[in-house]
Formats: C-alpha cells, structure tokens, sequence
C-alpha cells in the first residue's frame, strides 16, 4: 500500500536508533513524529492522532506497556507495534496482553519493521471513508494524493474532482449531464466537448506506462470507471 498521507509517532529514548528509523520511514514516504519519553508519547497523543504507533517497551515515564494499556482503556484503537529487547514468550504475551496489536524484537531488520507496519496499516485502511481504491487505482480524499499501482499521479483540482466521482461510482453508468452537474454544477450541453477534454487529460494521467484503461466510455450516455479485463455480472443502469 501507499504511505502517502500516513503519520507514524516512533517513541524509543534511544536517540540513535530513533532517528535512523525516523529518515528511514521518511524515505519510505510516512510522516513521522517522535518522542523518547512515556509522558512526551502522552502529550503528543492528547493532541495529534497518527495512523499507527511504533512504541519500544522500555522507554521511561511510563513506560510502553502503561501507555498502550491506558490507550485501550479510553477507547483509542491506533494501532501500536512495540519493540523491546526482550524475547522471552512472556514479554511477548505481555504487550499483546496490554493491548499492542503486533511485536518485533530489538534487533530487527528494517524490511521486516515496514512490512509489519504495513500489514497494520493495511487491517484499519478498509474502514478509512477518506480512502477510495479501485483496483489497483487509489484517491485520498483528504490529501487529494492519487496513486495507481503506487505511481504517483499528479491531478488539477477539476481533475480530481472528476476522477474522485467516478470512484465514488464505481461500475455505475454516470450520463454525462450528472457529470457536468456534479463536477462543474452546470450542463454544456450535447454540443460542448470539455467532458471529453478532461476524461482525456485523466485517461492520460491514469494510464502512464501501459496501465489498462479504467475509464471506459458508454456510447450515447457517459462514461464509467470499470475494469474490462475483469467481468461484471451485475452492472448497475445509468443515472
């Protein structure tokens, strides 16, 4: 999945390996936010809701197991990785038990921190309603960050607009006056090409690098975002 958008709060008072986890995740695109105490995690928390939490046992003041156990308590299911240098089944039990979600013992490889902070990412992304994904094709309606196979896509605003209806619509004929209407709150006409014009612009954009077309054409009504290659039984009629 995509990290665009994504904010990580790394809480380790190892200030070493803070910081190369935090340029790490950074070059892997989330955002990250620190803190190396339990009580500077605390007041981070009351103010900010990052999308998951890397969270080391140890840390002083209090410490990571208090601090997942008080999150749990009042309702915040932020998902939390903890890291410790303890690898006995007991300390192991002990973090989930406390409310972690996953656990990675101190050493680890950063291959396998970003492949588990993206199997958390991945388990509350289906409930995220400012996300809309269709097949490999995803928009975020809150940082208006369009991706398709993880390509980034660069969109003007009519543009996103447009592009965010359709997936909102997903497999639904939309007649071209319900789109003129909902992009621009105005009808061409049969005579104006402007849809046309832009569908063309985001066809363009979407299908860089010999990507399959999602935006197909239905002659005489509209247009609607469909993937050919994939068969669909049950197609809903045009608006």
């Amino acid at each position: 999945m995509s990290a665009g958008g994504m904010t990580l709060l790394v809480v380790d008072d190892d200030p070493g390996l803070l910081k190369a986890l935090q340029r790490a995740l950074t070059l892997h695109g989330f955002t990250v936010d620190t803190a190396m105490t339990g009580q500077g995690a605390i007041d981070y928390l009351s103010i900010e809701h990052p999308d998951a939490i890397i969270l080391d046992v140890s840390i002083p003041d209090p410490d990571g197991l208090e601090i997942c156990r008080r999150l749990r308590i009042s309702g915040d299911t932020t998902p939390v990785l903890m890291l410790t240098a303890r690898d006995a089944i007991s300390d192991r039990v002990e973090g989930l038990d406390a409310g972690a979600d996953d656990y990675l013992v101190k050493p680890f490889a950063l291959e396998e921190l970003l492949a588990r902070v993206r199997a958390l990412l991945r388990r509350i992304a289906p409930l995220d309603p400012e996300v809309l994904r269709y097949a490999d094709l995803e928009c975020n309606t809150a940082t208006r960050k369009v991706t398709r196979a993880s390509d980034s896509i660069v969109l003007t605003r009519t543009e996103f607009r447009l592009l965010e209806l359709l997936m909102q619509h997903a497999e639904r004929v939309l007649s071209r006056e319900t789109i003129s209407n909902e992009v621009w709150e105005y009808d061409f006409g049969p005579a104006s090409n402007s849809l046309d014009v832009y569908i063309s612009y985001l066809r363009h954009k979407t299908e860089l690098n010999g990507k399959p077309r999602l935006i197909q054409t239905v002659r005489g009504v509209g247009y609607v975002l469909r993937n050919e290659e994939e068969p669909s039984h049950n197609r809903s009629q045009s608006l």
